[in-house]
């Protein structure tokens, strides 16, 4: 599948080791790749993952929980399609895992 075409799920939390957790869920909890992290200001930190837009649901739904648990959730968002203009954002946005 080509990259752009695939959903592009995003976790953001308060705190680094929300963020991890959260990851670390998301990749046991469907068929999706991780693409990294970005650490935004003031402690908040987004995870960033593709895939199919179901196997990204459920990852975001399961490091939803994970962050809740251990630290505090800021956002959840699912992009099903993103724009192909969204993928040089991306590239320089995410720190590759």
């Amino acid at each position: 599948m080509s990259e752009s075409k695939e959903a592009l799920g995003l976790v953001e939390t308060k705190g680094f080791t929300g963020m991890v957790e959260a990851s670390d869920a998301m990749a046991k909890s469907a068929k999706v790749r991780m693409v990294g992290y970005e650490k935004v200001g003031d402690g908040l930190v987004t995870t960033l993952c593709r895939g199919e837009v179901g196997a990204v649901r459920a990852a975001v739904d399961a490091g939803a929980a994970a962050a809740q648990k251990v630290g505090q959730l800021v956002a959840v968002h699912v992009i099903p399609r993103p724009h192909d203009d969204l993928e040089k954002y991306l590239d320089r946005i995410a720190i590759k895992l």
